[in-house]
């Protein structure tokens, strides 16, 4: 009977997630949504999990053939290193619709906000009206805020879809809340994150489809 019981502990350790999907919202203007060139942005200061995340999540817009850019690709080192204000990141919008981008797919981590917090933040999405650039210029501190988040076991994320639509406004199309527990092998932990991400949007028939 131990042994049975022992074996029921490992298998349920052994498929145990370390990401969950605490929520999300879509924005209920879009339906159905559908991009062709999407910019991916993955705000962290660990620069080898941003190129790891980057590069995972490309590989799933290549498998459905939705053309897509890592961030790494389009802002070069001192893009990063330096905190933009907000006229120059309406200028990084206009850029990207030159070079014919409509969505913006944006993740990062929120760090040692509380779920107290975070969840009466969900509450408020319905409320957003914000856009990509307005969300960059509130969390920009990322990039460079190394180490803020060691003394927690639980990271708060946020990854949001945004349209990049001439003279628009509310541009979010969706936005998921993710938390990764204690995330010890970040190759596995990314490879979960982004198969999350994927299957949610999927799910909503947000830029992804069945």
């Amino acid at each position: 009977m131990k042994k049975i019981l022992l074996f029921v502990v490992l298998l349920a350790l052994a498929s145990c997630k370390t990401t969950k999907l605490v929520d999300e919202y879509k924005n209920p203007e879009n339906v159905v949504f559908t991009a062709y060139k999407v910019l991916l942005v993955g705000m962290t200061p660990n620069e080898e999990s941003r190129v790891a995340f980057e590069n995972r999540l490309k590989e799933e817009f290549d498998k459905r053939k939705i053309e897509s850019m890592r961030s790494i690709d389009l802002f070069d080192v001192n893009f990063t290193a330096s905190a933009k204000t907000e006229e120059e990141l309406k200028a990084v919008e206009r850029q990207l619709l030159d070079k014919d981008f409509d969505a913006v797919l944006f993740a990062k981590v929120l760090g040692s906000e509380s779920k107290q917090t975070l969840r009466k933040k969900i509450s408020d999405w319905g409320n957003y009206t914000g856009r990509f650039r307005d969300d960059y210029f509130q969390h920009q501190d990322i990039y460079n805020n190394d180490g803020s988040y060691d003394q927690f076991k639980v990271y708060h994320t946020e990854t949001t879809l945004y349209c990049i639509c001439e003279g628009k406004e509310q541009s979010m199309v969706w936005r998921g809340s993710i938390d990764l527990t204690d995330p010890k092998n970040i190759d596995k932990s990314i490879d979960e994150y982004v198969n999350l991400v994927v299957a949610a949007m999927e799910a909503q028939d947000v830029l992804f489809h069945k």
